[in-house]
C-alpha cells in the first residue's frame, strides 16, 4: 500500500504536455498495446519503433548487491522459500493490534511494526516488493551483474577521503552538514539550516534513487514508474515524490555548465533498445556520493507486452576504480499512479528544528547544574 493523497492533477499536468505532441491519439495507443497483449508480441509505435508506454511496478525483494561468495543465480526453491517468509511475515504484521494493550515505553520497546517504533509507518502503508526479479528465466540475487561477484567495486583514494553522507541522491546542499561525516546526518551544524538536510527528507527527491538516474527500487513504497512515448521524447514519471524525467532522442548533450538535478538525458536507438547517456549532474545529487563527473548509460528493452528490462552503468572515475553494471525486469501493472503529496517545508521540517533547539537547551541547561 503507498503513503499518498487521491489527486491525479499534477500526473495528469505532465503526462498530457508530452502526450499532446504525440502523432496519435493516446486511445490509439492503448489500443495497440492491448492488442499486441492478446497475442503475446511487442506492442510498436506507428514509426516502427517499440512501446515502451506504461505503468511498470519495480518493487522487488532483489538487493543491489548481494552477500559476498554467493551466486548470482538463486534457485527456484531458495527464491520461494525465501518470498514466503517475506509473505508470512507481512501477514504477521497485517494482523489486527490489541485494543486494550499498554502504552509503549518512551523511545519504543525495538520491536517491529508500530508498538514498538514509535510513529512509525505500520505494515499497512508498505510495498517493499514482494517477488526476487527474474531476468531470462532466472531468479536474481541481486541487481549488480558486473563486476561478476555482485559487488560495488572499491572506492577511488579520493573518494575514500570525501565527506559523505551515505545513501542515494541524499546529499544536501552545503558540506557543513557533514563536516564529521556522519552516516546518520547528524553532523554539528545539521540542523542549523532546513538547506542542509537531505533532499528526500525536504521532499525535493524521492530516496534511494527511485528517480535515478539510475532509477533503483526503493525497498519501501511508491514502487510505479510511468513511461510516455512520443518520436523525438520520452516521459519517465517517478510516482516517489513526482520526479518527471525527460529524455531527448537524438541531438547532443548542453553545455557542461548546465547542470540538472536529474542529469541531461538523451536518447537513441540501438535496434529495439532505448539507450539513453545521462551527464551534466549538480553537485547537489551526489548519487552513492558520486561526484559531477558521474555518468550513467541506461537500456530499456521491451521484452514483451507485460515485461521491460531495464539495464545500467554507472561510470565516475572520480569515485569507483571500475564502471559497474545492474539489470532488473519492470513488470507492467494497472494500477494507477497518485500523488504522493510530499512538499518542501512541511510541518515535519519546521519539528525537525525544533526538537534540535529542544535538545541544545536542555543539554545546556544539563550542563549548568
Amino acid at each position: 500500500m503507498r503513503a499518498r493523497v487521491l489527486t491525479l492533477v499534477s500526473v495528469v499536468a505532465i503526462v498530457s504536455g508530452v502526450v499532446a505532441i504525440a502523432p496519435v491519439p493516446v486511445a490509439g495507443q492503448a489500443a495497440s498495446v492491448k492488442k499486441a497483449a492478446a497475442a503475446g508480441a511487442m506492442p510498436r509505435m506507428p514509426d516502427g519503433k517499440p512501446d515502451l508506454q506504461g505503468t511498470y511496478d519495480i518493487g522487488t525483494l532483489t538487493p543491489l548487491q548481494r552477500r559476498a561468495g554467493t551466486p548470482l543465480v538463486m534457485t527456484a526453491d531458495e527464491a520461494g522459500k525465501l518470498e514466503q517468509q517475506v509473505a508470512t511475515r507481512s501477514d504477521n504484521l497485517n494482523a489486527p493490534i490489541d485494543a486494550n494493550r499498554a502504552a509503549p515505553p518512551s523511545g519504543g520497546d525495538g520491536s517491529p511494526g508500530p508498538y514498538g517504533n514509535v510513529g512509525g509507518y505500520n505494515n499497512f502503508w508498505l510495498d517493499p516488493g514482494t517477488r526476487y526479479t527474474t531476468v531470462d528465466g532466472q531468479k536474481r540475487a541481486s541487481l549488480l551483474v558486473d563486476p561478476p561477484d555482485g559487488r560495488l567495486p572499491p572506492l577511488t583514494a579520493e573518494a575514500q577521503q570525501r565527506p559523505t553522507r551515505g545513501g542515494y541522491n541524499s546529499r544536501p546542499t552545503s558540506d557543513q552538514a557533514a563536516r564529521d561525516d556522519d552516516p546518520g546526518f547528524e553532523g554539528p551544524d545539521a540542523y542549523n539550516d532546513p538547506e542542509m538536510r537531505p533532499l528526500a527528507e525536504r521532499c525535493l527527491l524521492g530516496f534511494s534513487s527511485t528517480s535515478g538516474p539510475p532509477m533503483l527500487p526503493t525497498y519501501f513504497y511508491n514502487n510505479l514508474h510511468q513511461i510516455v512515448q512520443t518520436p523525438d521524447r520520452v516521459m519517465i514519471l517517478t510516482e516517489m515524490v513526482h520526479d518527471a524525467r525527460i529524455v531527448r532522442i537524438g541531438g547532443t548533450h548542453l553545455p557542461k555548465t548546465i547542470k540538472k538535478w536529474l542529469g541531461d538525458s538523451i536518447g537513441h536507438w540501438e535496434g529495439d533498445t532505448l539507450v539513453v547517456d545521462t551527464t551534466n549532474f549538480t553537485d547537489n545529487t551526489r548519487f552513492m556520493g558520486s561526484t559531477e563527473n558521474l555518468r550513467v548509460v541506461e537500456r530499456f528493452t521491451r521484452l514483451d507486452a507485460k515485461t521491460l528490462r531495464y539495464q545500467f552503468t554507472v561510470e565516475d572515475p572520480k569515485t569507483w576504480t571500475r564502471p559497474w553494471t545492474a539489470e532488473y525486469t519492470w513488470p507492467i501493472t494497472n494500477d494507477l499512479m497518485y500523488e504522493y503529496a510530499c512538499h518542501e517545508g512541511n510541518y515535519a521540517m519546521g519539528n525537525i528544528l525544533r526538537g534540535a533547539r529542544l535538545k541544545e537547551k536542555t543539554d545546556a541547561s544539563k550542563s549548568r547544574q
